[in-house]
């Protein structure tokens, strides 16, 4: 709370445009994300994970958004805004201006690992396994708050907070770079602006979305278990891989659909993130 009282107006501004880009990018997306997780819990092909989904009806397609809504809405909102003030208190200083970036992305991407919770309750009420066992977020929370320690809540920590700070490192560093490459003067229309920051968004998020794929599978396969004991990452990693014909490639399995997703997922967050900061700066 005190971290938050000695925010001047434009690092807040940070922390809303984030969750304000969230909000609009998981209402667009979850569908394309649901049919993802699919892919990665079961290890199925895209025609088979949509099939799930259209067997289990429209009623259940939105089953789950609760979480990642929370989850995404806190974590952007953190991501951009820790970054911004980690960064200009490291600059201020005089620490090496790279160096700076780094830490503060890095930082930036552990803070969003305490949100752990909200991941393992989506990975849950995903799971068609679990659809009788849970009504809802709350009612799952209630159960694995009830039934089971508090640590079952973080199970899968390890791999989001390796997939965090190095995918937070690339997309800042990447996404500066592309903003010094690509300028664009005030007097051009406005649709190039927004189709230059749509793309920057989007292949940066594409490429992280490729790049720790592995991870996100991993995570999956540990959270999918309720109960019993904790895996470690070379554990997870050793079933999959036997559980899916000893091969590498079953953990690429819905790649392709789940950098689609970012693609598009990212490029509506970069869009929303700049023009909501530029409208709240301005007025």
């Amino acid at each position: 709370m005190a971290f938050f009282m000695h925010l001047n107006r434009e690092e807040y501004t940070e922390f809303i445009s984030g969750c304000g880009a969230a909000i609009i990018n998981v209402g667009i997306t979850f569908p394309i994300n649901k049919t993802i997780f699919r892919q990665m819990l079961h290890g199925v092909g895209l025609r088979n994970a949509a099939s799930q989904l259209k067997n289990e009806g429209f009623s259940t397609l939105y089953r789950g958004i609760y979480p990642p809504l929370f989850q995404k809405t806190i974590s952007t909102s953190l991501m951009f805004g820790t970054y911004d003030v980690i960064q200009k208190s490291l600059l201020d200083s005089n620490l090496n201006c790279r160096l700076s970036k780094v830490i503060a992305a890095l930082v930036a991407g552990t803070t969003e690992a305490t949100l752990t919770p909200f991941e393992r309750v989506q990975t849950l009420l995903q799971d068609n396994h679990y659809n009788k066992n849970f009504l809802n977020m709350r009612h799952a929370i209630k159960v694995i708050a009830t039934d089971y320690s508090v640590s079952e809540f973080y199970r899968g920590l390890t791999p989001i907070l390796l997939r965090n700070g190095p995918s937070n490192i690339s997309f800042f560093l990447l996404r500066e770079a592309a903003n010094s490459y690509i300028v664009i003067p005030p007097s051009v229309w406005t649709g190039y602006k927004l189709f230059k920051e749509f793309l920057t968004g989007a292949f940066i998020g594409a490429l992280n979305s490729a790049l720790f794929y592995p991870c996100n599978v991993i995570k999956v396969h540990m959270q999918s278990n309720l109960g019993g004991p904790f895996k470690s990452i070379k554990e997870a990693a050793i079933e999959i891989y036997q559980e899916r014909g000893n091969r590498v490639s079953c953990f690429y399995r819905g790649v392709h659909m789940n950098y689609t997703r970012a693609f598009v997922s990212w490029g509506v967050i970069n869009v929303v993130y700049e023009n909501l900061k530029c409208f709240l700066k301005n007025n």
